[in-house]
């Protein structure tokens, strides 16, 4: 990496470094389109000083709940200087998970559109490794790591840094061309880039659809969501018996909840995935109402290999249908 002191006295050698910083931001993105990301943008690695403030705010009103792990490594949430050495640049991308099926039987209780394939980490992180290895057979040896949802990185906050999209009242990012059935990754890397303007204009204005229709109450205000009640967390996130107040609230959701997502207008504008992995398998979406009441183990570990419903284990799904059907 040439110095600023060194660009400082030969200013000649400026235009080639930032021609090639063009030049290998437009490579990355190319090849992450080709790899099926639907959009890919590049922020400069500094300390996220906007989101440390509301981080800090929603911990200390427990707003995470179990999720304890939130509380951990709060400095490199913010920085990702402190996850990657030398770290130059986030590259953020989207990859679409948004999909027309649907589950047969309108009485089972429903499943999360994003958990119909296979586990999004899993296919994520082997296109992210496909998208170093690129980079690293392209451009030269680079250091850098993939960081899929598990890790501590604030995708949304990168995410709309980069310029994919605005965080809207239901706190998720929302694209004006992709509305909001995506997931988040990045690569942060020790390369300098080209860096994309930040996304400044929030374009939800004055609808409160996904407040109005969140049947807990989750969304407490515009982009504050109180985790202990969202529905995704009750079913997924806490381990313990679900709160018998929202007995008659859970909308019938036994794993996730897309309602906030459903009713946001600007999903007018999601596109059918055609990500191969991503497609539904071994029955999922024919399991009727009583398939899904009398599910024993064996049939869970059948239909749900290799899928994020796993994560719930057989002992926490049952527990959530027991708890929609009592």
């Amino acid at each position: 990496m040439i110095s600023e002191n060194v660009l400082k006295h030969k200013p000649y050698l400026c235009k080639s470094v930032y021609n090639n910083s063009a030049k290998y931001s437009q490579l990355i993105k190319d090849e992450a389109i080709r790899l099926g990301f639907i959009s890919c943008g590049i922020s400069k690695a500094e300390f996220l000083e906007e989101d440390a403030p509301r981080l800090e705010k929603w911990l200390k009103n427990n707003h995470h709940g179990e999720m304890k792990y939130m509380e951990n490594y709060f400095d490199k949430r913010l920085d990702p200087r402190l996850l990657v050495d030398d770290a130059k640049s986030v590259i953020s991308l989207s990859l679409n998970y948004y999909t027309e099926e649907k589950q047969t039987d309108a009485n089972a209780p429903k499943i999360s559109k994003y958990a119909y394939g296979q586990d999004y980490h899993t296919v994520i992180k082997d296109k992210l490794k496909a998208l170093l290895f690129f980079i690293e057979d392209n451009i030269g040896e680079v250091s850098g790591r993939a960081f899929v949802d598990s890790a501590p990185v604030l995708d949304r906050a990168w995410a709309k840094k980069s310029g994919i999209g605005w965080i809207g009242k239901n706190s998720n990012l929302i694209s004006k061309t992709d509305g909001s059935f995506f997931f988040l990754a990045e690569l942060i890397v020790d390369l300098e880039l080209d860096y994309d303007h930040p996304f400044q204009t929030d374009h939800c204005g004055t609808c409160t659809r996904c407040l109005d229709a969140c049947p807990t109450d989750a969304i407490i205000a515009p982009q504050v969501v109180d985790g202990t009640k969202c529905i995704s967390y009750l079913t997924i996130e806490l381990k313990e018996e679900i709160p018998t107040e929202y007995k008659g609230k859970m909308a019938n959701w036994m794993f996730g909840c897309d309602i906030c997502q459903d009713v946001c207008p600007w999903n007018r504008f999601s596109k059918v995935h055609n990500e191969p992995a991503f497609k539904p398998e071994n029955g999922l979406l024919d399991l009727n109402e009583k398939d899904l009441t009398e599910i024993t183990d064996e049939v869970f570990k059948k239909v749900f290999k290799g899928s994020a419903v796993k994560r719930t284990k057989f002992n926490g799904l049952k527990r959530n249908i027991d708890f929609l059907k009592s």
